[in-house]
């Protein structure tokens, strides 16, 4: 399996081996990375988990799992970002993330999310990439505002967002 890793200006987002995905999901495991504050944060073990499963049942699609986000500076790791699943039968797919307490509030966030939905929103079939935050979570909000996501209807007390396929959106990273 070829592990795919998008860059954007600061970042690099690597993705998960299912030995690496494994391995943080036990909660003690590090993934093969070195962690800012000393471990990855709890949303990128909880990513990892939906990983695992995924290989598990056999349903994983290269490219539409989690990501360990590594700042391209010092190489440290510095949280995690992914897919909920692959695109669904509309061309749909969801993205979560995170980042360690050291790393939030210098844009690392906001270059990771604009990176992983360049690629989702350059893959064929692909039609939106959605996002859903607890009504309080204002900062992940300015995330996916300044990520070029617009606030839709939601169901329940979550807030949900989406970045529409364009034919004119200029993808805003590369993958090698």
């Amino acid at each position: 399996m070829t592990l795919l890793t998008l860059a954007a200006p600061r970042v690099r987002l690597h993705e998960l081996s299912p030995e690496s995905a494994a391995d943080l999901h036990s909660g003690g495991g590090a993934g093969g990375f070195t962690w800012l504050d000393g471990g990855a944060p709890d949303g990128t073990r909880t990513g990892s988990g939906i990983t695992v499963k995924a290989h598990a049942r056999g349903a994983y699609r290269a490219g539409w799992g989690t990501y360990v986000i590594v700042r391209s500076g010092d190489g440290h790791a510095i949280g995690g970002i992914g897919f909920h699943s692959a695109p669904d039968d509309d061309g749909r797919v969801e993205i979560g993330y995170d980042l360690t307490e050291g790393a939030r509030g210098r844009g690392y966030a906001t270059e990771a999310v604009t990176a992983i939905a360049a690629w989702a929103l350059s893959q064929p079939g692909v039609t939106a990439v959605t996002a859903t935050t607890d009504p309080d979570n204002a900062a992940s909000q300015r995330v996916l505002r300044r990520a070029g996501f617009a606030e839709i209807p939601a169901a329940g007390d979550e807030r949900a967002y989406e970045l529409p396929h364009t034919p004119d959106r200029t993808p805003g990273m590369s993958a090698t």
